[in-house]
């Protein structure tokens, strides 16, 4: 299969840095209890926003890393339209949060790991691909993949240990039992 034009293939030094950022920012949404996706808007070598994911915590569907972190760079420099600008995410972008890049005339956006489940860069659908698109945003995936994918991979785990953990104490109490010890 050929290479996607609008997909740039090299990683740079300068990817691998912003990327680290956003992952720090995807710590953020861990510490408090969401999904750890994070996410920086860059303009030349400054970082204007930042954003990570929070849709549980704000009761709204539409807070997700991208978004949050384009909210700030509009505020930030009072324009809705980010030309230039790029978008680095520990997470490869959604359908919904590919429009707002598209929208906000984004220039790159830049992503660690892959979403085999709702990826708008090529996992699922491609919708940075469509010609009939009046703005073209070219895309980069697979920054720092493993580390962003084990961030997401551990955060799941843990909450899946702990719902085990949750429901063999209910089924004890109910029980009269004592809760299972934690497996060291």
């Amino acid at each position: 299969m050929p290479a996607d034009p609008h997909r740039l293939p090299t990683i740079s030094e300068r990817d691998r840095r912003f990327m680290a950022l956003a992952l720090a920012a995807a710590e953020d949404a861990r510490a408090a209890g969401e999904v750890p996706v994070g996410a920086v808007l860059v303009r030349g070598d400054e970082v204007i926003a930042r954003g990570f994911n929070h849709p549980i915590g704000a009761h709204d569907p539409s807070a997700h890393a991208e978004m949050a972190a384009l909210r700030a760079a509009a505020q930030a420099v009072e324009n809705y339209r980010l030309p230039g600008c790029e978008l680095y995410v520990t997470l490869e972008p959604c359908l919904m949060c590919s429009g707002a890049i598209m929208h906000a005339r984004i220039a790159r956006v830049v992503f660690g790991a892959r979403d085999p489940k709702t990826g708008a860069c090529g996992s699922v659908v491609d919708a940075f691909a469509n010609p009939q698109l009046n703005h073209h945003t070219a895309v980069s995936g697979g920054v720092l993949e493993a580390e962003c994918g084990d961030a997401l991979k551990s955060f799941f785990a843990e909450r899946r240990r702990a719902s085990r953990a949750a429901r063999a104490a209910a089924r004890a109490e109910a029980g009269g039992l004592p809760p299972p010890a934690e497996p060291l």
